[in-house]
């Protein structure tokens, strides 16, 4: 049975929030202090903390360091204290996944819930125990829009299988971090994992890497040599972009998925291998197949659990909360605080990112480096111009925006409110007056669109 701890001095709250989590098959736990939620500490580490961060004895936040550093804890602060710089606060604290805001939004604290108990159901007994973290393993896919949580879903749902995985997606979209993820969640994590980039090796070569080569098989074969599908065995191997490798060695793949033994190069002996296979590719498979770069018995058999890693464009939300991830592991790196303008979100959600993730950090890293103290706008040089959404399409000349018919309330709402707040520079007054809602409402969204 998951656990919950909840820290808050408010008893009504706490009662409340403690029956509707245990209505979820949660074993919950209460403390009003911090001094009580240490003693829950040190003998329990729990799958979800939600914790205030106004308490008798300190601020709620002086718990996160505390709880052990491979700890798959999700944490979700609360408080009845709406403030910007406490949204700040939670966010550089890191390993906070939500701020919510009394009185609480309870679809929201149902997704925090829900997210700990499918990696429960998935892994029973796991989560908490010394033998594998699930949530620490699930922390690299960062981002609470709805393709993140269903790709979360579907990493937990394959990883205790021997499945064999075909990602598909952009170059940058992060399809390594889920083949990490899917190992390091898996009955075989304890061994040998090991990616290697089909398109970054040599084709002479990729055949002796991946099979292994007998002695004298070739010119320079002075003794012989065991390749990854022998060295792996009993682990993960991850095959990235598997339409740049030669068509002649998918024939041999496709014979080690079908057969489990590879045959050395030069040799004639059939080895047994116990290797789970992930595949990955940037390509559209049906072209690469129409191309001649992908043998199509060999996709059908990669296609056992196909997943499908959206773009950055595609995951509404997510850009703020990745930026802010990637500063906060700058700062801590450099012993620095800096921060972002507020402007400078709304801009780097208005981008496209054709390089997807990749280039989203290596933006924040460059203007990192440029800033002194405050990332504004003129650090953004090198950005990709504002994208032209499919859903929302700046008109010309009168700064309007068009919506095409099937747009979500939702986007529609999330778009329009920061797009306003780019026009106005960042100005929040300005941006709040202009869309007709309170300043509170503005910082309130804000907040739950990860720009604060």
């Amino acid at each position: 049975m998951p656990r919950a701890l909840i820290v808050d001095d408010d008893r009504a709250f706490t009662s409340a929030v403690a029956g509707y989590i245990e209505l979820e098959g949660f074993s919950v736990a209460t403390a009003d202090s911090l001094g009580e939620a240490r003693e829950f500490l040190g003998t329990t580490v729990p799958d979800l903390l939600l914790v205030d961060l106004m308490l008798p004895d300190g601020n709620g936040l002086e718990l996160i360091p505390e709880l052990p550093a491979d700890s798959p804890t999700r944490i979700v602060v609360i408080t009845g204290h709406a403030s910007l710089d406490a949204a700040i606060e939670s966010v550089r604290a890191g390993r906070v996944v939500d701020f919510l805001i009394k009185p609480i939004d309870v679809g929201r604290l149902r997704a925090c819930i829900q997210a700990v108990s499918e990696v429960q159901q998935a892994f029973p007994g796991a989560v908490g125990s010394d033998s594998i973290a699930p949530s620490a393993a699930l922390a690299e896919l960062v981002g609470e829009s709805s393709v993140m949580q269903d790709l979360r879903r579907l990493v937990v749902k394959v990883a205790p299988t021997d499945a064999t995985v075909l990602l598909q997606g952009e170059s940058g979209t992060g399809k390594d971090l889920i083949a990490r993820a899917i190992h390091e969640l898996s009955p075989r994590r304890d061994r040998r994992y090991f990616a290697i980039n089909c398109g970054a090796v040599s084709p002479q070569l990729i055949g002796t890497e991946l099979f292994g080569h007998e002695k004298g098989s070739f010119t320079g074969a002075t003794r012989q040599h065991r390749g990854h599908f022998e060295r792996t065995s009993g682990g993960t191997l991850f095959l990235d972009e598997i339409t740049e490798m030669p068509p002649d060695l998918q024939v041999q793949l496709l014979r080690v998925l079908e057969t489990g033994a590879i045959v050395r190069i030069g040799g004639d002996t059939e080895i047994p291998v116990d290797v789970r296979l992930i595949a990955a590719t940037n390509r559209d498979p049906q072209q690469a197949i129409t191309e001649g770069r992908l043998r199509e018995d060999l996709y059908f058999r990669l296609m056992v659990f196909p997943v499908w890693v959206p773009p950055l464009r595609e995951r509404a939300g997510d850009i703020a909360r990745l930026a802010h991830g990637f500063l906060a592991e700058l700062n801590r790196r450099h012993g620095t605080s800096k921060q972002f303008d507020p402007a400078v979100l709304a801009a780097l959600e208005a981008c496209p990112w054709p390089g997807n993730v990749r280039e989203l950090r290596n933006v924040v890293q460059r203007a990192f480096i440029l800033a002194d103290e405050s990332i504004d706008r003129t650090h953004l040089a090198n950005v990709p111009p504002a994208r032209t959404s499919p859903a929302i399409t700046p008109m010309a000349g009168d700064g309007a925006l068009n919506l095409v018919v099937g747009t979500t309330i939702e986007d529609a709402e999330r778009r329009l409110l920061l797009a306003t707040l780019a026009h106005y520079e960042g100005d929040k007054p300005r941006a709040a007056e202009a869309l007709g809602i309170s300043l509170k409402t503005l910082y309130n969204r804000l907040k739950q669109y990860g720009s604060e």
